[in-house]
């Protein structure tokens, strides 16, 4: 039998705004006036770095910069990007990302030196209830996501909430890692499976 969860019920003894629950990692409803603000921040930001970028204009670097929580050194995103955010996507050093990265960055996206991300990538942090009723009274929450230094994850590749991915790996194109991928491994797949080592 299905419990229906009202709003005033779940967050009852919660004096906490929706976007201090996100941060926390718990469930949340997206409505909170910080959330929206840095919601349409990320997107004109994004637009902005899409429109220098393709006129070549030096400032697209400076406008990465501003959208990225932290962006480390000769690192690069081609343009188109769409984010949650942004501020929560942390990009290390010599790090090459490919067009159309989908990163909804609830919850922090640490990505690693020396990575390569093809292109149509999806680091998806955000979760949602199973239940119906929590689900649709639109509650959500999130987990970060860990990608390690010099990892290459092909074209298409899904990685889902609360995964952390090893130092050297490979994940396949188009593979769907649905749980946490060691160092020195490739995999493939979906769900993504550990194929061999290296």
């Amino acid at each position: 039998m299905c419990t229906i969860v009202h709003m005033h019920d779940f967050f009852q003894g919660d004096s906490r705004t929706n976007r201090e629950r996100m941060l926390a990692g718990d469930l949340y409803i997206a409505d909170d006036p910080d959330n929206a603000r840095l919601a349409a921040r990320g997107f004109k930001l994004a637009d902005t770095y899409y429109k220098l970028e393709v006129e070549g204009d030096p400032a697209a670097r400076g406008v990465l910069e501003d959208l990225l929580g932290s962006l480390g050194e000769e690192a690069y995103i081609k343009p188109p990007l769409a984010v949650d955010y942004g501020e929560n996507i942390h990009l290390g050093a010599r790090a090459f990302i490919n067009y159309n990265l989908v990163a909804l960055d609830v919850a922090r996206i640490e990505i690693g030196d020396d990575c390569q991300i093809g292109p149509n990538v999806q680091l998806l942090t955000p979760t949602h209830p199973v239940d119906p009723e929590p689900r649709r009274a639109h509650l959500e929450a999130a987990q970060p996501i860990t990608i390690g230094a010099n990892v290459w994850i092909g074209g298409g590749a899904i990685i889902c909430p609360g995964v952390t991915i090893g130092d050297n790996s490979v994940i396949g194109a188009g593979s769907v890692v649905i749980r946490d991928i060691p160092a020195n491994s490739v995999a493939v797949g979906n769900p993504a499976r550990v194929v061999r080592s290296i």
